[in-house]
């Protein structure tokens, strides 16, 4: 009885949760990004909530930056993942596609939720496949807690601090509109 007492307590924490609203961060680090463009900039966004954000990101900064053609691309980073073996791959892997060169290139790396940093890791990892940036930022909407590695976004939209068996998803729905909701991790 205890434990469905407890159980019950915790779900009616994750529903009285208050998120922020995602189109509200997207916003604040899509101006922050903006801050940062120059004409050897490029956006690469991960797979899959970094790439839909990126999208976003860079429909903007064509508005505010004409004079500037952002080279863009995409990361799946699951193959370059410390933890493959563990996890696997994806029942729907999403190709890499960069077709610049990333050499000497100022590069906006872009995720939708840092947790451990393994993501941020890998991605990068697969980037230098591709060259030798000049640099990488790393631009998320949320920054969960919880890093394992010593790496750390650039540029937040927010920071929410979650418990290790509860997960943040970000959703897109058919319009495009961003949203967010915490899940409860029973494994």
């Amino acid at each position: 009885m205890d434990s469905l007492l407890t159980n019950a307590s915790k779900q009616l924490q994750l529903n009285s949760m208050q998120l922020p609203n995602p189109e509200t961060l997207l916003a604040d680090i899509t101006a922050k990004i903006a801050a940062q463009i120059n004409s050897n900039s490029a956006l690469v966004g991960i797979h899959s909530g970094g790439v839909w954000l990126m999208r976003r990101v860079l429909q903007t900064l064509k508005q505010d930056f004409p004079q500037h053609a952002i080279p863009f691309g995409t990361l799946d980073a699951a193959l370059y993942r410390d933890d493959y073996a563990a996890r696997g791959l994806k029942t729907d892997p999403k190709p890499s596609d960069i077709a610049f060169d990333v050499t000497d290139k100022h590069i906006i790396l872009i995720d939708d939720i840092f947790y451990t940093g393994r993501t941020t890791r890998a991605a990068m990892n697969e980037l230098f496949d591709y060259g030798r940036p000049a640099s990488i930022t790393l631009a998320v909407l949320i920054n969960r807690g919880g890093a394992q590695l010593p790496i750390k976004p650039n540029i937040t939209g927010a920071e929410i601090l979650l418990q290790a068996n509860q997960n943040l998803q970000l959703s897109q729905d058919t319009k495009g509109k961003l949203h967010l909701e915490v899940e409860q991790n029973n494994a």
